[in-house]
């Protein structure tokens, strides 16, 4: 069989098991083998990762941590040690560039590498693979599982088979069959919203999604919908950008019912700060410029931005400021739709000033659904 030459590629995607939880239960025998969850431990704290001991109670990424201990009585809440994950996060990279220099970070625990040409020539990527594995768990004293394949889409997908500490290969030749079968809620940047969505379009499967033409899918989900178009037959061409720089981190929010009320704004503004505050941190990013989205009930949609003297990292930080910019909003006879935070690199500091914008800049990488991110 021949195979074009995107197709001839080796990529590889690695990531980590449980990556915050797994690093507090290496040091800290005494969490070995029980539930716990990393993040803040208050009314309104979040769990940023959950061990794969306390995942069978339902605790993952994202939850209230409230809702967690609720779910789970004896779970664990440890604080999270930024620093400590970086460092780690520094030495798994130190393992990868001995494979190969493409090497592209998505976040502290994952990354995409291109094995076609590597460095040992080694011929087979999914023995790459094997050995990076191996080296992490002697070296790090860690976990993680691997996808391969011939794209970026397809490695991703691949390495959520069979976590943790799982290996998947995905050929060329048993692409289309494997993406056929795949239930829509596996394709990487479908989150629950989405994939209900395609549901009511009877949309269960990659099979499913195939016999959709690219016009309708683009005219339900815009420039997503080429890109599932494209998943659905196995193509993704992206390269992995070793020089790739984030220069925004931000979620959003679509509600069901539109709001408008004091208290439900600023519940979900809250809340929005929350997951904000959690990708900053899994995404090791660091910006001085905080802007707000809002898309009221007839879709018009407006952003305020402020840019502060200090890194916003810390919830502490961000919501006043937050709550400064929502007071510019005008909502009681608007009511809101969409709310979203983001935290960009612009700006110099200097005090806290207020610009108007029109536009909102989508982020790849924060296509899907706030709740899927954990793996």
């Amino acid at each position: 069989m021949h195979f074009s030459v995107m197709e001839q590629r080796k990529i590889i995607h690695i990531d980590m098991d449980a990556f915050f939880a797994s690093v507090e239960q290496r040091d800290n025998p005494e969490l070995r083998g029980k539930p716990i969850a990393v993040g803040g431990d208050s009314e309104r704290g979040v769990v940023a990762t959950a061990s794969y001991e306390a995942r069978p109670f339902g605790v993952h990424s994202a939850m209230s941590m409230r809702v967690a201990k609720r779910l789970c009585p004896q779970l664990i809440v440890v604080p999270g040690r930024y620093q400590v994950y970086k460092e780690v996060s520094r030495q798994m990279h130190e393992i990868f560039h001995e494979y190969t220099d493409l090497v592209e970070p998505i976040s502290l625990d994952e990354a995409f590498l291109d094995v076609t040409v590597n460095k040992p020539g080694i011929e087979l990527a999914v023995d790459i693979a094997k050995e990076i594995k191996t080296n992490i768990e002697q070296r790090l004293h860690l976990t993680a599982s691997a996808g391969v394949s011939y794209n970026k889409f397809l490695a991703k997908i691949a390495s959520d088979q069979r976590k943790p500490n799982g290996l998947c290969t995905i050929h060329p030749s048993r692409a289309q069959q494997f993406i056929d079968g795949l239930r829509i809620e596996k394709f990487w940047l479908v989150g629950p919203k989405t994939a209900e969505t395609m549901h009511s379009m009877g949309i269960i499967t990659g099979a499913d999604l195939r016999q959709v033409s690219l016009n309708h899918l683009t005219s339900v989900f815009g420039k997503m919908g080429r890109v599932f178009y494209n998943f659905a037959r196995g193509i993704d061409n992206r390269p992995v950008v070793v020089d790739w720089e984030r220069k925004s981190m931000g979620c959003e929010r679509t509600f069901e019912h539109d709001i408008n009320s004091t208290g439900a704004v600023v519940a979900a503004l809250n809340s929005t700060v929350d997951e904000l505050v959690r990708r900053l941190e899994k995404y090791a990013f660091i910006g001085r410029t905080l802007t707000l989205k809002v898309k009221f009930h007839d879709f018009r949609q407006i952003t305020r931005s402020v840019t502060h003297n200090k890194d916003l990292r810390a919830k502490s930080d961000i919501l006043p400021l937050a709550m400064q910019l929502l007071e510019q909003v005008d909502y009681s006879e608007h009511p809101i739709r969409l709310l979203g935070l983001s935290v960009s690199l612009g700006g110099t500091g200097g005090g806290a000033h207020f610009t108007l914008n029109e536009e909102w800049v989508e982020l790849e990488l924060d296509f899907q659904d706030w709740d899927q991110l954990d793996s």
